[in-house]
């Protein structure tokens, strides 16, 4: 089978990414532009600033992916985008530019799901590897700031196919860290943050209570959706909570506010600068609220491993990135006799090698995407 480079676009919400990727396993180019700087002053993602950002630096940052790959618009083979899910306007201005030089290059365009594209990471790491031997059926955690579902894959020759047995029914675990991180003063984006405090703090200094889910979720009922099989779902809106009155109930309103105000003042804050503004007091609630979020969503998986017998977990999504969260789910699944493979970090975030790798198996079926179509905010993966 001939080689295929593959142009794949990612802008579905504040990375505006391009690569090419040969035959879904090698990374022959990767650029990401990130626009974490421009979001830090408000503690979070502004769509209409993401989306005027994705405009400017869209063009650069495809060119870079085809000079860094030593390849140009009319030698790859076709081009893949995010279609969804994610914010509208980003996702439109990567549609829009794929779509213009697919027409203008008479190649083939392939759609993506962003979350497919996050499983693919994975995927794309072990064929780097070497490794081809997968064991089937395959758990995957897509695990990020605006995403937490569980997806059992099952791959038939180059078809892949996806079912949903759990997802978040409010918050998802990213959007967790970040709202936490932004109540304690510690800025944006707050999973690094976090994840970088928590080792100087006590994990069992402030106890969180489990989350717990009595009720099928509300959405699933309003659109008339039915499984054969057990859910697992999770909430993290009730431990945001729960730090929310933590905070209130210990004074710490005071020394939250004289931390983000040193902090703000320095552009770019080190471990030390956090640290030197960080008492025990909030050094241990941190480093709590971290093991009870991992601790919840390593429980959560795992039991959905037993319940649908899987022999390979994958743990993909920006949260994937985070240091406890790789331990809690190598030492659990050593335990449970289980392979469980992570992406790299770089790999771990938003960026388009994975839309390019997950593209590929498309590009063999030939599932080429209509010209017509368009962003898909809410998609679903199947």
């Amino acid at each position: 089978m001939p080689d295929a480079y593959i142009l794949g676009i990612e802008s579905s919400c504040d990375e505006t990414a391009a690569a090419v990727v040969r035959s879904g396993e090698e990374i022959v180019s990767n650029v990401v532009f990130s626009q974490i700087a421009m979001h830090q002053p408000y503690g979070g993602v502004v769509p209409e600033l993401a989306s005027r950002e994705h405009l400017r630096a869209i063009v650069p940052v495809v060119r870079k992916a085809l000079a860094d790959a030593g390849q140009t618009y009319q030698s790859v083979d076709a081009l893949a985008v995010t279609q969804g899910p994610g914010l509208a306007g980003a996702l439109l201005v990567g549609i829009s530019y794929a779509k213009a030089l697919a027409f203008a290059l008479d190649k083939p365009l392939i759609s993506v799901n962003h979350l497919e594209g996050h499983i693919h990471a994975v995927l794309l790491e072990e064929r780097r590897k070497g490794n081809y031997d997968l064991r089937f059926p395959v758990l995957a955690l897509v695990v990020s700031g605006g995403h937490t579902h569980l997806y059992l894959a099952t791959r038939q020759d180059n078809s892949w196919s996806y079912e949903n047995i759990g997802h978040t029914r409010d918050d998802a675990a990213g959007e967790a860290f970040d709202k936490v991180a932004k109540l304690l003063g510690l800025g944006y984006p707050g999973g690094p943050i976090i994840d970088k405090l928590s080792r100087h703090g006590d994990s069992h200094a402030v106890k969180f209570p489990p989350s717990q889910l009595k009720h099928r979720d509300r959405n699933d009922q309003k659109a008339g959706r039915t499984y054969d099989g057990p859910r697992f779902d999770f909430s993290y809106s009730g431990i945001k909570t729960a730090v929310l009155r933590y905070v209130e109930t210990h004074n710490m309103q005071g020394s939250i506010a004289g931390r983000r105000k040193a902090l703000s003042a320095i552009p770019q804050p080190k471990l030390e600068d956090y640290l030197s503004h960080c008492d025990k007091q909030t050094l241990d609630l941190v480093a709590s609220f971290q093991r009870a979020l991992v601790e919840d969503l390593a429980g959560k998986t795992l039991a959905a491993a037993r319940a649908y017998d899987v022999a390979t977990l994958f743990i993909t999504g920006g949260v994937a990135a985070n240091q406890e969260l790789r331990h809690q789910f190598e030492k659990d699944a050593a335990q449970e006799g289980l392979f469980v493979y992570f992406p790299s970090r770089p790999l771990s975030t938003d960026n388009a090698a994975m839309i390019a790798a997950a593209a590929y198996h498309k590009f063999l079926a030939g599932e080429f995407a209509p010209m017509d179509f368009s962003a898909e905010a809410g998609m679903v993966l199947k």
